[in-house]
């Protein structure tokens, strides 16, 4: 009989040895058993930060641990709702000094900023939501989604929560049965573009150099971006109109309007090629207005017409011609459409409904389509709460593999049109237009501010 004492002491000094091991490796943040999932939120109100912190605050098994915003006003504001919760302006300080008290992290900040701290919080082992579009540049397409592959026991979900509406996965059901027949091609409209002004978006007019907004800390706000004087309508909502932080309508919209198709279809991965046509031409400081683009998808297997589907795309309230697309006399539902021409009839879709079905000029209610099931009402952002604690969902519907994928096709639609008319041949393994060295040198990535550079996983 061995020497319980001896093997008691054996096994001690093992765990001992495990544990300054593991002590010094990165590990998942995992729910800790009847507790609750510690959140930090990251942009505390902007556009749609607080909205995103209030719903995953409202799950009943979610703490928000921290706040972290560089206007100090906000932030403030942030901290009465949650007094427990740590406070900071630089996203790093809250990884380096705070990482032990939260195990996810929101990620609602302006475009350029999302691919660095979100590639932080993964190489930190934290669960991530994070807004769309997840990435400003063309090389940030990989960056994370190498970042999320490398730990994929870590819940991450896109911005995507128009899934939530019963019309949008009645069509994903009714193109996945294939029951319109072979996919021809896809409209996508976006309404209004670019410099569309309003609540949203700049005019386009480049004003003087201006301080910054109290309490504003702008240094900060510029994360990798190079340094560039603060102008108005930049900081603080406009920003989606400036070419080196947003990316116009389309990039700002893109995963709202694609997403049915890449979670219908998952033979569309990336596109071979890109034509964007538009008359605006000083794209120095802002996006293109009057973007008419089309990509290029190489498509295999039989629901397809041939071995390629076009993706067409129309912002500034341009729309395709319903003659031409084969639909009867009438309005379009709105101008914000996703418009999928199958063998045997059309699809259109507006962001939250409603789903309209064209067969020989005649339109039916999508959700009426025979055999659709009843669709149970969800909460998108409860689902990734869910699946970081553990819990299995089948309402994760827009991971990073899968948002970063419909997040591509509006990226390089608004980067083309620097290079109006012209066709360019993308490859996104190799990460280069083929055919054109200087769309490659000037459109796919940026050079980061030192301290501020994303985290490369492999």
């Amino acid at each position: 009989m061995p020497n319980v004492s001896s093997s008691r002491r054996d096994f001690i000094k093992q765990a001992a040895a495990a544990g300054v091991l593991l002590a010094g490796m990165p590990r998942p943040a995992r729910a800790r058993v009847d507790s609750k999932l510690r959140v930090l939120s990251i942009g505390v109100t902007g556009t749609i930060g607080g909205t995103d912190r209030k719903i995953i605050a409202s799950h009943p098994r979610v703490e928000i641990a921290g706040l972290c915003d560089i206007d100090a006003g906000v932030l403030a504001q942030a901290a009465t709702e949650h007094p427990g919760a740590f406070t900071c302006a630089d996203y790093r300080e809250a990884f380096d000094t705070h990482g032990g008290k939260f195990d996810a992290a929101i990620v609602a900040t302006p475009d350029h900023s999302h691919c660095a701290i979100m590639t932080m919080a993964l190489a930190r082992g934290k669960h991530v939501y994070g807004q769309k579009p997840l990435v400003q540049q063309l090389e940030e397409l990989e960056i994370p989604r190498r970042a999320a592959a490398a730990k994929p026991d870590l819940a991450t979900q896109t911005g995507a929560q128009r899934i939530e509406h019963a019309a949008r996965r009645a069509a994903v059901d009714i193109l996945r049965s294939g029951g319109l027949g072979k996919v021809v091609e896809v409209h996508v409209t976006f309404g209004g573009g670019a410099r569309a002004g309003g609540f949203y978006f700049s005019d386009g007019m480049l004003g003087d150099p201006i301080e910054p907004p109290a309490g504003f800390n702008y240094d900060l706000w510029l994360n990798g971006a190079a340094h560039e004087p603060c102008r108005p309508g930049m900081v603080q909502r406009q920003w989606r109109s400036w070419w080196n932080f947003g990316g116009g309508q389309i990039a700002d919209w893109s995963v709202h309007l694609t997403d049915v198709l890449f979670y219908a279809f998952p033979e569309l991965t990336s596109p071979v090629r890109v034509c964007t046509r538009t008359p605006s031409r000083d794209l120095s400081h802002f996006h293109a207005q009057r973007v008419l683009s089309t990509l290029t998808y190489e498509v295999t297997g039989d629901r397809f017409a041939g071995p390629t589907c076009n993706f067409h795309f129309y912002d500034s309230g341009m729309m395709p011609d319903r003659a031409q697309l084969g639909l009867g006399e009438g309005k379009w539902p709105g101008g914000i459409l996703t418009i999928v021409v199958c063998e045997g009839g059309v699809l259109v879709l507006a962001p939250e409904g409603p789903l309209e079905i064209w067969r020989d000029g005649v339109m039916t209610d999508g959700l009426q389509w025979p055999g659709l099931p009843a669709y149970e009402k969800f909460n998108h952002w409860h689902a990734w709460v869910d699946a970081a604690m553990g819990v299995k969902t089948p309402h994760l519907w827009a991971p990073f593999n899968v948002g970063l994928r419909c997040t591509e096709p509006g990226l390089l639609a608004v980067k083309a049109a620097k290079f109006p008319g012209q066709s360019l041949d993308w490859d996104r393994q190799s990460l280069t237009f083929t055919n054109h060295a200087q769309a490659t040198r000037t459109l796919v990535r940026r050079d980061y501010r030192a301290g501020f550079e994303p985290v490369r996983l492999a």
